[in-house]
């Protein structure tokens, strides 16, 4: 069956929304229809967390931006072919344009927004000074544009809450030597920052055992490269874990890399990486600022329930990164789920507004690898293709290109042509960097709409 002209707004132009443009576009032309994407993102560059959302010293996502960039790359932006994903950065729908307006102008819109914010940690203390959610610290270090350049890194003794890869993340940059970061595309305000930071010790508490960590093992083994770290674990939080028990194969190999560290002598670095386990977090104590964490000591019971021993340890500290989860990123005129940060959807069908869909985080909650994004959209996307094969995606009733619109209103909106100037400017800047690297980034908005509109400016 041949599928009818289809024009689609994807909102977000992180993974989520990349893989279901791609795969929408690969399901129609398959069946010999035409679709026209447009890509709308609230950031002047595309990729979302993949650039704005992971630690600069990962090589290996250079690999997932490299894919992400040839699913873009691979449309031409022309009305005579019969596909076309444009990109449409530095566009906040919500803000520049609204939701309805997608609608009337598109058969159908896909929320791909993820989740950017933190979820909440419901302890005392948590609003002091010194108590930092693990999104924004992650947000400073990648240069995302709208936080601020300098972040507090005056504290010796650090506290990461969290057993999954983004405690790992954070960790793993509060405990690293600035000068191990020289050569990744982390930005120079940044760079500056870690080179004056106080931090000797960070401590990583995870709520449960060993063998119910959340890390994969590429991270947990990055952890253990750092150079002028020292790895330090006890062994009471080992008694009775076995790797040869473990649930399966990655998780034997992690107990086993945890194993060895354990192992490991001491070489008197300056700086040490402390992983707690069996740790709840009760409070954050402090006089107007951070000065300790309390935790409760937990086990698990015959049932498998996780219980308090009663046992209540405290530590001296003077920051706290929560890196408990991701909250869902809203977007306005859209239905939300408050309790479980989602747009309320049944396998992608947002429910009770046909022709409005959700992909990834925003509409499975924020769990899962990237893997799971483009399965994630697959369902999606093959709701979306046999509703339009069914009759029941409604006409668009607005004519006319949305960058009309967005024109007759003065937004400075970005395109593909526009980060590939910006592409290869960051890239010109860390080829030119007294520590050759493969870019470096820009980080105001301003000057990142700038070069990749020249002589537009941001408002």
């Amino acid at each position: 069956m041949t599928l009818p002209s289809l024009r689609v707004a994807i909102v977000g132009a992180g993974p989520a929304g990349i893989y279901a443009g791609n795969l929408l576009s690969n399901a129609v032309a398959d069946r010999g229809g035409r679709v026209e994407i447009d890509l709308f993102e609230s950031l002047p560059a595309p990729y979302g967390l993949i650039r704005y959302g992971v630690a600069p010293d990962h090589p290996r996502i250079k690999g997932i931006v490299n894919s992400l960039h040839e699913m873009l790359n691979a449309f031409p932006h022309s009305d005579a072919d019969r596909r076309t994903i444009r990109f449409i950065g530095n566009v906040e729908v919500g803000r520049d344009i609204a939701l309805e307006e997608l609608r009337e102008r598109y058969h159908a819109v896909i929320l791909a927004t993820g989740a950017i914010r933190d979820a909440a940690l419901g302890i005392p203390g948590v609003e002091l000074a010194g108590s930092y959610g693990a999104a924004d610290f992650v947000a400073w270090f990648d240069g995302h544009p709208d936080v601020a350049r300098t972040w507090p890194l005056d504290a010796r003794e650090v506290a990461v809450i969290g057993n999954g890869n983004v405690a790992l993340d954070v960790a793993r940059v509060l405990a690293k030597h600035a000068v191990d970061l020289r050569t990744t595309e982390v930005p120079d305000n940044v760079l500056a920052g870690l080179e004056s930071s106080a931090v000797t010790d960070v401590h990583v508490f995870g709520r449960r055992g060993p063998a119910d960590i959340k890390f994969t093992p590429i991270e947990l083994r990055e952890l253990g490269e750092v150079p002028g770290v020292d790895i330090v674990l006890h062994d009471e939080d080992f008694d009775g874990v076995d790797p040869a028990t473990a649930a399966n194969n990655q998780l034997k190999i992690m107990l086993r890399t945890l194993n060895g560290w354990r192992d490991r002598p001491a070489t008197g670095a300056s700086r040490r990486l402390h992983l707690h386990f069996w740790h709840a977090p009760e409070a954050i104590e402090g006089d107007g600022r951070v000065e300790s964490i309390r935790f409760s000591r937990t086990a698990v019971d015959a049932d498998g329930a996780l219980v308090s021993t009663g046992e209540v340890r405290e530590y001296r500290v003077q920051a706290v990164y929560r890196a408990v989860g991701y909250y869902g990123t809203r977007v306005s005129g859209a239905p939300f789920d408050e309790s479980r940060g989602v747009v309320p959807n049944d396998e992608g069908r947002v429910h009770g507004e046909a022709g409005l869909y959700a992909t990834g985080w925003i509409k499975r909650g924020p769990v899962g690898l990237i893997g799971h994004t483009k399965s994630d959209a697959l369902e999606t996307i093959g709701h979306l293709v046999a509703d339009a094969e069914a009759g029941v995606l409604a006409e668009p009733v607005v004519a006319g290109d949305v960058l009309e619109l967005l024109d007759e209103r003065e937004t400075a909106y970005t395109t593909w042509d526009g980060w590939l100037a910006l592409d290869a400017h960051e890239r010109a800047l860390g080829a030119g960097h007294r520590h050759v690297r493969e870019r470096v980034k820009v980080v105001p908005r301003d000057e990142q709409v700038a070069i990749s509109r020249p002589g537009v400016l941001a408002p």
